[in-house]
């Protein structure tokens, strides 16, 4: 199993399959607050930013998909931005779940001075609504829950890939030579 998912990392269709799903994401979060008019708070400019991390590692292994090397760093930076996603969207369900007045976003996003996306790209990374309230629900779930689950199957997706390239071939047993 692990050595069929290998082969599948291999190929530019399966990097090709996470860039174009984040970037599905991606352009779903811009149709949800120019298209619909739903204001994206700090954490959801986060939350943003985790998905075009996952759409870049999918850029970075469409590149080499046969280089170890490529595919390791396109996992390793898929997996960093689905672990920062799903840790941004876990507080972010938390405060919408449970509202308190101790318990509450930042107004400004917090990047490095070096990175100012919020300066850089206002369209995307400018934050204009509250992280408490939830504007937009589908199937009883929130945009949040959503949020949380789609990082939590791109982690698991990851992980196999990520074991499925540093585990060691079994050679198979030949009963006749």
């Amino acid at each position: 199993m692990l050595t069929l998912l290998k082969q599948f990392s291999e190929k530019r269709f399966a990097w090709f399959l996470l860039a174009l799903s984040s970037l599905a994401l991606e352009s779903t979060a811009l149709y949800f607050q120019y298209g619909m008019g739903l204001q994206p708070c700090v954490l959801c400019v986060y939350e943003r930013l985790a998905i075009i991390g996952l759409f870049i590692a999918g850029i970075i292994g469409l590149l080499a998909p046969k280089s170890f090397i490529v595919r390791l760093i396109a996992l390793i930076l898929g997996l960093f931005s689905s672990i920062k996603g799903l840790l941004v969207s876990l507080r972010h369900l938390d405060l919408q779940m449970n509202p308190a007045p101790w318990k509450q976003c930042e107004f400004i996003p917090n990047f490095p001075e070096t990175l100012p996306f919020h300066q850089w790209f206002p369209a995307i990374f400018n934050p204009t609504g509250s992280c408490n309230e939830s504007q937009w629900s589908f199937l009883n779930l929130t945009m949040v829950q959503w949020l949380v689950f789609i990082f939590a199957v791109y982690i698991a997706i990851l992980t196999i890939l990520f074991i499925s390239q540093i585990q060691k071939g079994r050679k198979q047993r030949r009963l006749f030579n």
